[in-house]
Order: structure tokens, then sequence, then C-alpha cells
């Protein structure tokens, strides 16, 4: 059995193959050399941080199936400093056109010690920004900038740091280790 951590940088779509339209981007065989595994879950090409790869069809499932709820873990720049309101709907579950999440766990942080997203976030000078650590147990399309959209603090920066015992820690963008 196979298992990986990667780091995927912003812009790196969550496939091996080549998209058949448009412009030419980054995908996962540009960054990974390892035979036989596929992702347990995906990440949008706007998202960084912590995929998880492996060849066993039960452990993908365990991490990807939303029915297995494992946690993860997403350092979250929002617009705006959202007040405790805020918090505590996204602690409670806010509805999304496509019905309720589950509560999710968060809180305000520093601003984490990351490397430079490239390209870097838009920056207003008349709005601040803050960072938000995020825990859901689902994985609907695109779930936590919907989230926190709805609790009127769009996303400006997603990274997933975490899933279930799994982190991205020690591991640079666009760098891979087996577990």
């Amino acid at each position: 059995m196979a298992l990986i951590a990667f780091n995927k940088p912003f812009g790196v779509l969550c496939q091996f193959s080549p998209e058949r339209t448009g412009p030419p981007r980054p995908t996962l065989a540009d960054f990974i050399d390892f035979p036989g595994v596929y992702p347990a879950g995906r990440l949008d090409h706007d998202s960084e941080g912590l995929l998880l790869l492996t060849d066993d069809g039960p452990l993908q499932s365990r991490i990807a199936d939303p029915r297995h709820k494992l946690p993860k873990t997403y350092l979250v720049q929002v617009e705006g400093e959202p007040d405790e309101a805020a918090l505590q709907a996204l602690r409670k579950g806010v509805t999304l056109k496509d019905g309720p999440t589950l509560p999710a766990k968060v809180e305000r942080i520093d601003d984490p010690a990351l490397w430079p997203r490239d390209p870097p976030i838009r920056v207003r000078k008349s709005i601040p920004d803050s960072w938000l650590r995020l825990t859901i147990r689902e994985g609907r399309n695109r779930q936590v900038r919907r989230m926190t959209a709805a609790v009127g603090h769009p996303t400006l920066r997603l990274v997933r740091w975490q899933i279930g015992d799994w982190t991205l820690d020690g591991i640079a963008p666009g760098e891979w280790r087996a577990l």
C-alpha cells in the first residue's frame, strides 16, 4: 500500500492527465512520479495544500467519502475581520444553495508562516484581511469558500493543512512525501 502527502501549489489541477481544452495547466503528473496512486479527494486549482494520494481503494474511500466525516482543516485568509457572530454562524453550520452544512470548528488565528503564493492574492488597501483555522467534516464542492462568503467574508487564500491525522508540516509547495 502506498500513501503520499503532496503540497499542491496554487494553479495545479488535481488530476494526472492534461485538460483537453483551453490553455495547458500544470497537473499532478508535473510533480509526482509514483505510478499507481490516485488522489483521495480534490482541491480546486485555486486552492493549495495537502492532497493525499494512494493506491489503496478502501483507504481512498475512507479519506475522500463524506460518509466517513474525516476532519479536514484549512488555513483560510478572508476579506475583512469576522466578528463573533460570523464565527458562531460557521460553528452552527450555514445554509448554502445545496443545503445546510454541518457545524464547523473555527477560530481566528495570527497570520500563519506560509510560503508566498504565486500569484499573490489581491489586496485592497481599504479592506483588511484576517486568517481563520476552519475544520469541516464534509467535502462539498468549494465548501469552505462558500461558507465564508455566506457569512460575509469571501476567501482570498485557502490552504488545506490537515486531513485526519495527516498534516502538511514539513512539506514545501510542489513536494511530496511517502507516508
